[in-house]
């Protein structure tokens, strides 16, 4: 316990650190065990991220094709949350609730598009169409 007076959260507490990393690890468990759209995007990672070491661009592109797929994955993840706490808080379909689940799908579908732009310039500049 930190000393009278001093803020809790102002200190690297590396307790505090663990215990982060521990929830984050749960929750990629959880997206694993129970969301599918994870996994089939989670897959194609393994397989786009070494693929871009392999392809002929320069280091700002290759992090931008590796920062795109990530994004899908943490895109996905708030998606997923969102719909768990509409889920755990009524079955009860609602316009609030459907909006709500609507616009994180859309979000996973806007990442996704940035994704695919990412890589489509990324995969023409390699054949030499664009430079």
């Amino acid at each position: 316990m930190p000393p009278v007076g001093e803020d809790k959260k102002s200190s690297l507490n590396l307790t505090h650190v663990w215990c982060a990393f521990r929830y984050s690890m749960a929750g990629i468990a959880d997206a694993l065990r129970h969301e599918d759209a994870f996994k089939q995007e989670l897959a194609l990672a393994v397989v786009m991220i070494p693929a871009s070491f392999f392809m002929d661009v320069g280091w700002t592109m290759r992090v931008m094709m590796i920062a795109s797929v990530l994004l899908v994955l943490l895109v996905e993840l708030v998606n997923s949350s969102i719909e768990a706490v509409v889920d755990y808080i009524s079955k009860e379909r609602h316009p609030l609730a459907k909006r709500a689940k609507d616009m994180g799908s859309a979000a996973v579908f806007m990442s996704l598009i940035t994704c695919g732009f990412v890589w489509t310039i990324a995969i023409l500049m390699c054949f030499g169409v664009l430079k």
